[in-house]
């Protein structure tokens, strides 16, 4: 595309891929790695509650109860402490997705779609900060699967 300006033919060239951002900038990786930091902690304070609750630090048993309430009591513990179980163990890995946001931001490689190589949107990332995939990207994969 040419414009004319005065004597002078000015030639712009206008590319879509150019514009688009291939990285967030550092300001923008500090707003995303307070986000990450302040869920990561709140993550960790749910983890310890749920081990503390299934090791029995809280000191809630039924020692000192009536031996029949013990017993519903007990098998009531066993279905809970099952439950406790995976909600602990979703929570480590999402701590663990977290603490790899956390490095892909030093990298800078944070927010970049390990599939189609595109930008995450910021709407996503905020929503949930530790996402690799664009919903796209996302979707394609969950229809394979």
């Amino acid at each position: 595309m040419a414009y004319f300006h005065g004597n002078n033919i000015i030639h712009l060239k206008l590319n879509h891929t150019m514009a688009e951002k291939t990285r967030y900038t550092d300001e923008e990786l500090a707003e995303f790695k307070q986000i990450i930091l302040d869920k990561l902690e709140l993550a960790r304070r749910d983890y310890q509650q749920m081990m503390d609750t299934l090791t029995n630090r809280s000191g809630n048993d039924v020692d000192d109860t009536m031996p029949t309430y013990k017993v519903l009591e007990e098998g009531s513990m066993t279905q809970t402490k099952e439950e406790l179980t995976t909600m602990a163990a979703r929570q480590q890995k999402f701590i663990q997705g977290l603490q790899a946001a956390l490095i892909r931001i030093e990298n800078k490689t944070y927010g970049i779609c390990r599939v189609t190589g595109k930008l995450i949107p910021k709407e996503r990332l905020r929503a949930v900060p530790h996402a690799t995939l664009t919903i796209e990207a996302k979707q394609m994969k969950d229809r394979k699967d």
